[in-house]
């Protein structure tokens, strides 16, 4: 576990942070470490991540995939200007798209999660349209989709407002410890 910048984080926001990781399934934790690695470069991904060709060949469309996020860091609009949306709301949907294409990503709350380390708290406006518009498309079975557009709550759908502050806690991969060699 850590945290993105040296700045000292609240106790009850690093905790309330911490409780929502820990509250998802273990393949979304798994999934939700993999991804930040994948996009910052944190570790060898496919070293350590990998289980099999399968998850191999995903983790490399990933990378491919993720190489588009500088890019939107940098496109997330300031207002609501629909000049300003139609770059960026195409390739964050074509990213969000691919996550829930993963199936490891089971609700809006673990896609919220996830994206506000991957872009930043700017992005907090657009996810409920760009997750929305995802969960939607075709290549997603019925069941699947019914659950995804099912998992976003009204509130979070409606919001009038949206919080900058940038998330503090940063789940990693943790080596397990050899308790006998340890003693």
């Amino acid at each position: 576990m850590g945290t993105q910048n040296s700045q000292p984080a609240g106790g009850a926001l690093l905790l309330s942070e911490i409780k929502e990781f820990a509250a998802f399934p273990k393949s979304t934790q798994r999934y939700l470490r993999r991804s930040l690695d994948v996009a910052f470069g944190r570790r060898d991904a496919l070293g350590c991540w990998a289980r099999d060709e399968a998850e191999a060949a995903s983790i490399r469309a990933q990378s491919r995939i993720y190489k588009q996020l500088d890019a939107l860091r940098l496109q997330i609009p300031d207002d609501s200007g629909l000049d300003t949306i139609d770059p960026f709301m195409g390739q964050l949907m074509t990213v969000t798209a691919f996550d829930l294409g993963q199936d490891r990503v089971p609700n809006f709350a673990a896609y919220r999660f996830l994206y506000e380390r991957l872009l930043g708290a700017a992005v907090r406006p657009w996810l409920p349209a760009a997750f929305c518009a995802a969960a939607a498309l075709p290549h997603l079975h019925p069941d699947r989709r019914r659950s995804l557009l099912q998992s976003i709550s009204e509130s979070a759908a409606t919001a009038p407002g949206w919080s900058n502050r940038e998330p503090v806690f940063w789940p990693e991969w943790v080596e397990k410890v050899d308790v006998a060699a340890a003693a």
